[in-house]
């Protein structure tokens, strides 16, 4: 999992954020923690959303970790 890329898209207008790891959806994250928690249901078993907010694995597109509505 760790040489997957790992892609959380721009916000929604309906809000949330998709969580894509190799192409592969995993979920529509609505904050640090819930993209965490599919990255722990998809083998990385020790990340928290520190790790999340920090992490070069994570490319954030359309705004950074602190980003989750539209404008």
């Amino acid at each position: 999992m760790a040489a997957l890329p790992v892609i959380v898209d721009p916000p929604l207008p309906t809000g949330g954020r998709r969580v894509r790891v190799d192409g592969e959806i995993l979920g529509l994250a609505y904050d640090l923690r819930d993209v965490a928690e599919f990255l722990r249901r998809a083998g990385l078993d020790d990340i928290d959303e520190t790790d999340v907010e920090t992490s070069t694995l994570i490319d954030w597109r359309g705004g950074g970790p602190d980003v989750w509505s539209t404008p």
